[in-house]
């Protein structure tokens, strides 16, 4: 696999595959789409085919609706996107806002959810970080805190953990990580948005588990948001963004409107090869 690069443009094969089985007529929602799925094009593969019809959410997320047959059923999708090859821009200065001052759309962004109890660890943040500076140093200093507060692994917590029960068993995936951070944030009147994408390893050294979707946060600075990632705790290049929400509940990559069971599910993340 080679770099492709025009100037400084990055271009990536990103996409998924997901094996379902239901023993009833069950719809289904898939989020798998880059916000941005470039000028080279998309497809989907749905075997057996099925109809469906796309929509966009109240976050701005494409969602595509599907019913699934009795049986098994696979959904495959793979885009080709540009990004700029650059890790996440940086601003060390970049100001926290008063809540007066903040735009309106940014206010849900400061409020508990059901995976960030903000309300709950509002204390536990104030004791933490109410001595720090406000702004890029206060956000940095919760990733710092929440990258070493928690041990990443696979299986160490569930679809229901919340940030209060990651930050209590000391463990959990990348959007554990994601949940705690936002709740400490919005604690200080952060406003913090959860994401969750494609993250190739680009610049970086790979790691051993099967690529899989990635988790990280967004938080808003001054007149933007602001990339943030405490799993990894690095400026990355190549976040490709699928959604972004409250939390993992806005934004969950698959809702099946009953019983399914999941037999594979693959996701790619990589550089184009030369054409």
């Amino acid at each position: 696999m080679e770099q492709t690069l025009t100037g400084r443009i990055l271009r990536l094969r990103v996409g998924c595959e997901f094996r379902y089985e239901v023993a009833l007529p069950t719809p289904a929602l898939f989020v798998v789409r880059p916000t941005a799925a470039g000028p080279y094009g998309e497809q989907w593969e749905t075997n057996p085919a099925r109809p469906f019809h796309d929509y966009v959410d109240l976050y701005g997320n494409t969602c595509r609706r599907m019913t699934l047959l009795p049986g098994q059923t696979a959904v495959r999708y793979e885009a080709l996107v540009e990004t700029a090859y650059m890790p996440d821009p940086m601003e060390w200065s970049a100001p926290q806002l008063a809540v007066d001052e903040l735009p309106d759309d940014a206010l849900v962004y400061t409020m508990p959810s059901r995976y960030c109890q903000s309300d709950q660890l509002a204390g536990r943040a104030w004791q933490l970080f109410g001595g720090v500076a406000p702004g890029w140093p206060l956000v940095q200093a919760i990733c710092d805190y929440v990258n070493g507060a928690l041990v990443f692994g696979y299986g160490s917590s569930t679809s229901g953990t919340s940030a209060v029960d990651a930050l209590a068993a000391g463990a959990g995936v990348c959007r554990d990580f994601a949940h705690l951070a936002i709740s400490f944030c919005r604690a200080l009147n952060l406003p913090a948005r959860y994401v969750f994408g494609y993250l190739p390893d680009i610049d970086v050294e790979p790691l051993e588990a099967p690529m899989d979707f990635a988790a990280w946060i967004e938080v808003y600075l001054g007149d933007r948001w602001w990339t943030f990632d405490p799993r990894n705790n690095v400026r990355r290049t190549g976040r490709v963004v699928i959604a972004r929400g409250r939390d993992a509940l806005d934004v969950a990559m698959v809702t099946t409107y009953g019983p399914a069971t999941l037999h594979e599910m693959k996701v790619c993340a990589e550089l184009a090869e030369s054409s």
